[in-house]
């Protein structure tokens, strides 16, 4: 039976195909005995005969699986099916950062701090599973109407009890959020998602990332290697000054200098927030991110986007629709240098998805 042909897969109702590409499909399903929205995600038949590929399909499904947060996307079941191989896990009701950053071109400062303390406090959750993300940016930060802050795809993350299916020598990742180590293909630990956290906070209160390069991400490295960005203070002026000095110790090249953990990052967040509680901070997110129209403007802009993939390049595949209902997902990780491709906006519907191709 074709992808798209499909009604159901196992016990879950297929409602729609999200999207396809070389290594697999991804759907928008029904689980009816919980009565529940999921996202089911399909490995192709042939790779799931492959021994690698099956393998870090099976190992992104239990590291996402590990991870019992509510800032952290949930993966309900890894299963196979007539011979084909599955993921299912949450179905989040919202955008992603980069549509919200794209609708409202930067956050308030407090804002940006609330978000980032959601992060930090999902990352803690990671990291102290012995999972190193790698792969934190906008696109995989999704944001829920009622202010929800979870953190997706875990493809290449780089899982502590499976040391053996991650090598260093080449990099892995997007090259905007990744630290210098990354970059340079060396051993990352935790402290790597740190440096990332801080470009995510710098991208929220200035609104662009604090490191661009050309196309081929030319001076990218040295740029990161001698902090060569414009300080949080000139583009946005009313941030606090504790709020920029935690970027700035984010971003420092070298790792031992930066924060020690995502708990000290929370500790950091919550000291100048007021220690809000979790429920306080979705309460505030959700609020002003209404206030600011970027779910209106995101379920406007969908309705109009019923067109064709458009295709440009970079550094990895990607397939990202930002609608009103976010999929969130992640799928598979095998090499960096791929494209990215941008897959027909659907209406209420979203999933980021990220595939990197086969080496």
């Amino acid at each position: 039976m074709s992808p798209a042909a499909r009604k159901s897969i196992g016990a879950f109702e297929v409602e729609r195909e999200l999207g396809k590409g070389g290594m697999g499909v991804v759907y928008l399903a029904r689980q009816p005995a919980l009565d529940r929205r999921v996202v089911i995600k399909g490995l192709r038949r042939d790779l799931g005969e492959d021994d690698q590929c099956e393998e870090r399909f099976r190992r992104e499904a239990q590291a996402a699986a590990a991870v019992h947060h509510q800032n952290v996307v949930s993966v309900y079941d890894y299963f196979v099916w007539r011979g084909e191989r599955f993921i299912s896990q949450e179905f989040v009701d919202g955008v992603d950062l980069a549509t919200a950053l794209e609708l409202a071109r930067r956050f308030e400062p407090r804002i940006a701090a609330l978000i980032a303390l959601e992060l930090a406090r999902g990352l803690e959750e990671i990291h102290a599973q012995g999972i190193v993300h790698r792969d934190l940016k906008p696109s995989n930060i999704l944001l829920g109407r009622a202010g929800e802050v979870k953190i997706a795809d875990f493809g290449i993350a780089l899982d502590g009890k499976a040391p053996g299916l991650t090598q260093t020598g080449h990099a892995v990742g997007t090259p905007a959020y990744m630290s210098p180590e990354q970059f340079l293909g060396e051993r990352v630990d935790t402290r790597s998602d740190l440096f990332t956290f801080g470009t995510l906070l710098y991208e929220m209160l200035a609104g662009w990332a604090p490191f661009r390069a050309d196309e081929e991400n030319d001076g990218l490295l040295r740029q990161m290697e001698n902090r060569r960005y414009t300080r949080v203070g000139r583009v946005a002026g009313t941030t606090p000054r504790a709020l920029r000095r935690l970027v700035r110790r984010c971003l420092q090249p070298r790792a031992r200098k930066r924060m020690a953990s995502a708990q000290d990052l929370r500790f950091a967040l919550e000291r100048q927030l007021g220690s809000p509680t979790p429920a306080a901070c979705r309460a505030e997110i959700s609020t002003w991110l209404w206030a600011h129209q970027v779910f209106e403007a995101s379920d406007q802009d969908d309705a109009t986007r019923f067109s064709a993939p458009l295709v440009r390049k970079t550094a990895r595949l990607r397939w990202r629709w930002a609608a009103a209902a976010i999929a969130a997902s992640s799928l598979f990780a095998l090499s960096a240098a791929t494209n990215w491709i941008d897959v027909t906006r659907i209406p209420f519907v979203a999933a980021i998805l990220e595939v990197v191709d086969r080496p």
